[in-house]
């Protein structure tokens, strides 16, 4: 099993490994979340999906709840010299969803218990007096937020945290803004592109199974762009078809190479996509050029209405993971450069190589925190952990390569 052999690799080049990690730490600037979505099939774990601007901190283990709210007073004061009191949080506008509204009051617990005042807004004006309750019947107030931060007479923000994952640009709101923004806006999926943030995800892998000892193949995933997609043209898809066919056929020798059974299948996903929408499962490439009208109008738009444009051909990683008899997959969060908790999503009605980031998953108990008694006997954590590190140090690589700036922000080792 994959799992055991890099947990075993981790423990055994533990010192090089976290003097490699702290060294990468220090030359990219992290966001002040993450969270990554994990396969594990057995012959591989990887990385498949990161979400800088991540919802679900409702799920995530309640004894990693109360370790993060220290890991919230570390990153404030590791990478800011200006003290910050006082937090914005930009959110998404889902007025009807009352468990993204559950993850917004946690995340507001942690911060307020970290000595810090926070308060919830829009981009978008609200009424006056406005609230919105959470699954389990908190009311949060919400506010506008405007240009220049300074939110209400009485409360002027030290700083912005966004858990809007900025599908849509705001380029006039942006334009005015002059509050410290993190996540920066710049990282959101209105520019963002899966393909850069898995070139550097690959990358970082050989890196780090040179200093651990590990082939590199049982931790990387197979990830290349195809640019131009018009899901309208049957020219298109028929080159996409041809795409796919290739990456299958290379996937089928590499496995046979390493003596791996499983027939490879690939995943097409919107290279600037968030919430699991314009995914679908491929195994054949004629299932491309056959695509249902229902297939095509899933790859057709994406969040907020903007056409799919480009594509990455991405190799499936079946999961081996179960909860309760369900197809299960490890979320890891992080805060900064620090795992802050977890959970396993599970889904009954979907099978172990489908994506189980769609209606009707269920999220069952993984803490993190175990890792803080004795990370020998946490092999789950341990080996997930690492894809998730590795995940945020392509994200910083991502935003340098863009040009991200985040202001006010100094780099730190971890």
């Amino acid at each position: 099993m994959a799992q055991q052999f890099l947990h075993k690799q981790t423990i055994k080049n533990k010192d090089s490994i976290c003097d490699w990690y702290k060294k990468k730490s220090a030359q990219v600037a992290v966001p002040f979340y993450s969270s990554y979505d994990i396969r594990d099939s057995g012959y591989k774990v990887t990385n498949v999906d990161a979400n800088i601007y991540p919802a679900g901190f409702n799920n995530i283990c309640p004894t990693d709840k109360e370790t993060a709210v220290d890991l919230v007073e570390k990153y404030f004061t590791l990478h800011y010299a200006k003290p910050i009191k006082k937090i914005v949080l930009v959110t998404e506008e889902h007025t009807q969803n009352a468990f993204y509204w559950e993850n917004i009051s946690s995340l507001m617990d942690m911060i307020t218990n970290s000595g810090r005042e926070v308060r919830v807004a829009f981009i978008n004006p609200v009424p006056e007096g406005y609230t919105l309750q959470s699954s389990t019947g908190r009311e949060i107030p919400v506010y506008s937020v405007s240009g220049n931060g300074g939110i209400f007479p009485d409360f002027n923000p030290d700083l912005i945290i966004s858990n809007n994952d900025f599908s849509l640009s705001f380029d006039e709101w942006a334009g005015t803004l002059q509050k410290p923004m993190n996540p920066p806006r710049e990282l959101g999926w209105y520019q963002r592109k899966k393909s850069r943030y898995f070139k550097f995800y690959n990358q970082l892998v050989n890196e780090f199974c040179e200093v651990a000892e590990i082939d590199p193949f049982l931790m990387r995933v197979e990830t290349e762009i195809f640019e131009n997609f018009d899901i309208g043209s049957e020219t298109s898809r028929a080159e996409l078809a041809g795409r796919v066919e290739h990456m299958l056929t290379n996937l089928k020798k590499t496995y046979a190479e390493k003596g791996i059974t499983q027939e490879p299948f690939v995943f097409v996903k919107n290279n600037s996509g968030t919430y699991g929408l314009a995914v679908i499962r491929v195994g054949n490439p004629q299932e491309v050029k056959e695509w249902s009208y229902k297939s095509r109008k899933k790859m057709k738009a994406a969040k907020g209405g903007r056409d799919v444009e480009e594509v990455i051909i991405q190799e499936g990683i079946p999961s081996i993971v179960q909860s309760d008899g369900a197809s299960a997959e490890p979320v890891i969060y992080m805060l900064g450069c620090e795992l802050a908790g977890g959970f396993l999503r599970t889904h009954a009605e979907k099978d172990a190589t489908e994506s189980l980031n769609s209606p009707g998953a269920v999220y069952k108990k993984l803490c993190v925190t175990d890792l803080q008694v004795k990370p020998e006997g946490c092999p789950m954590e341990n080996v997930y952990g690492w894809s998730a590190k590795l995940g945020l140090l392509a994200i910083g690589l991502e935003a340098q390569e863009m040009g991200v700036q985040f202001k006010e922000y100094q780099k730190a080792s971890c």
